[in-house]
Parts: structure tokens; C-alpha cells; sequence
């Protein structure tokens, strides 16, 4: 399989602005040109999230697409990897979304932009159960990245809801896996980008 299409997906507060999302596309721009990258940022709702996902890479083809969701995203990036039968790369995948993000129901700000605000609503949290693949097996190869360190985030739960990943599991680290840039390579080699 070799990747032509790849979809980044940021987490809860973030956005395409992420280091993480930054450096990966700057490494898929100086190594690999002819690669599609996508990395909008996602609407609050799971809902318009997911209809802007599914309508964006509507013409992509599907069996040389790919996608990298980090927390939040991960779990986004499970459910697109399900819907397109591709392959998908998870960064401290949020396992429990609609069960963590509860609490955090009403106003939120953007955490590149602190002027960027939103509203969480609680409907989100049904949105986000709708969106819920554990029960299925994975769609496409998986590779994760966790960190035991992850402070918002249990590795545990993680490692257990990807039972068939390459896991690659981080003895202290942390959630936003400031070590991102050495293991880009790796993940370069994992989705085979043109």
C-alpha cells in the first residue's frame, strides 16, 4: 500500500496549528510533495466534524488514503479509518471521548488562540457515541503511538482498545508526545507516502 492521500486530525481544543500537526506537515511537504495533506480544523460538534471529513475527502482514493488523529482525533481518526477501510496512525488516542469530555460540557477556548472560543454542548456527548468503534475490528493497519506519561489520558485504556495496532509504547512522555518529530520517519515508513 502506498499512501497519495493523508488526513491529519487535531485534538479537543487544538487545531491545525498543533506542533504535531505542523511538523508533520512540513516533513510531508520537503520528502514527500506529491502527497495530498489535509488538516482543517474540526468543528466542535462530532457531528459537523464528521460530515466535514466524509465530505472533504469525498473524491479521495480509498485504497491509497491514510489518516493521523492525535487524542480526541485519534478516536475521529478510528472512525474515518472504518468509513474509508484505510489505514490510520493514533497519537494518545482518546478511547473514551463522550465518558472524559463530560466535564467539560459549556464554554471552552481554542488552546493556540485563547480569543477563539466555542461552546461544548451536551448534546456532543450523544454525537460522540454515534461515532464509537470499539466494537469493530479494525478496517485498515494501525499504528499507535502511547505514552505512559500521558497525563489527560490512561495508556491502559489505550493499549487495551487497540488490540491489533503496532503499538509503540512510550515508558514516560506525555500527552501531547513532545517527542513527536522522531517518530515521523517511522510513521512515513508504516503509511508507505508516495
Amino acid at each position: 500500500m502506498t499512501t497519495t492521500h493523508l488526513l491529519y486530525l487535531h485534538g479537543f481544543r487544538s487545531s491545525p496549528q498543533s506542533l504535531k500537526a505542523q511538523q508533520m506537515a512540513a516533513h510531508v511537504a520537503a520528502h514527500h510533495p506529491q502527497v495530498h495533506w489535509w488538516c482543517p480544523q474540526l468543528p466542535p460538534s462530532p457531528r459537523a466534524a464528521a460530515q466535514l471529513l466524509l465530505a472533504g475527502t469525498a473524491d479521495w482514493p480509498q485504497a491509497t488514503t491514510a489518516v493521523i488523529g492525535s487524542s480526541l482525533g485519534g478516536f475521529y481518526a478510528s472512525w474515518f479509518a472504518q468509513q474509508r477501510g484505510c489505514a490510520s496512525v493514533l497519537l494518545n488516542p482518546a478511547v473514551f471521548p463522550a465518558r472524559d469530555l463530560e466535564k467539560h460540557i459549556g464554554a471552552q477556548t481554542a488552546w493556540h488562540d485563547p480569543e477563539v472560543q466555542f461552546f461544548f454542548r451536551p448534546e456532543y456527548i450523544a454525537e460522540l457515541q454515534a461515532l464509537d468503534t470499539r466494537a469493530l475490528p479494525p478496517a485498515g493497519p494501525e499504528l499507535a503511538f502511547i505514552a505512559k506519561g500521558d497525563e489527560v489520558l490512561d495508556w491502559r485504556e489505550m493499549t487495551a482498545r487497540y488490540p491489533a495496532a503496532q503499538i509503540v509504547l512510550q515508558e514516560g512522555g506525555d500527552h501531547a508526545l513532545s517527542d513527536f518529530a522522531t517518530h515521523i520517519e517511522h510513521i512515513c515508513r508504516f503509511l508507505a507516502l508516495a
